[in-house]
């Protein structure tokens, strides 16, 4: 009897065990996966003040514009927080999209080969950044299913796992583009 108890014991401590080391691998991964999504942003904001500065010298008038996307830009990289970091991220990429709309009014801009270059880079980045978005919210779905799941949610809340927030669209990038209004 006595060595039962113990085999039950060890099983527990083994399962316990188990358990925690499985979503402290899932947590890392959600880390990792953060991580790469913030060095794609850094160097989407180390392309930003060199792409306002080469349209400054074409478009004078759209000044309010590109002091906005300066603005955003700062605010994006001092934010701490994943969810304010998204929420920043979100307004930047609004901001560089009506950034490309006004664009397409100066012929000149797009045949600038500086300005070409600094677009393609630009897209590359968008490009890395996206696929980063999706690595991490495939990760997110996996922690916080082994955190809200039986048996591990038992131990998750009582170690200090919590739900992680994925990346989200804004509720505008979900809606119809009203391409009537595109072409006006």
């Amino acid at each position: 009897m006595g060595m039962l108890v113990l085999g039950g014991i060890a099983l527990l401590a083994i399962l316990g065990i188990t358990t925690y080391n499985g979503l402290l691998r899932r947590r890392n991964r959600v880390d990792q996966a953060y991580s790469t999504i913030d060095v794609q942003l850094t160097q989407r904001y180390d392309l930003i003040p060199k792409l306002v500065e080469t349209v400054k010298q074409y478009m004078g008038h759209e000044r309010s514009l590109l002091e906005e996307i300066t603005r955003l830009r700062t605010r994006a990289m001092e934010s701490r927080t994943p969810a304010a970091k998204m929420q920043a991220d979100n307004e930047l990429t609004q901001a560089l999209g009506r950034l490309n709309v006004t664009v397409e009014n100066y012929p000149q801009l797009r045949a600038s080969e500086n300005f070409v270059q600094l677009q393609r880079s630009l897209n590359e980045v968008e490009e890395q950044l996206a696929a980063a978005r999706r690595a991490y919210n495939g990760a997110v779905l996996d922690y916080n299913n082994a955190v809200q799941t039986f048996p591990s949610s038992l131990m998750a809340g009582s170690m200090g796992f919590g739900i992680r927030q994925m990346f989200v669209a804004e509720e505008k990038k979900r809606a119809d583009v009203d391409m009537r209004r595109l072409f006006a």
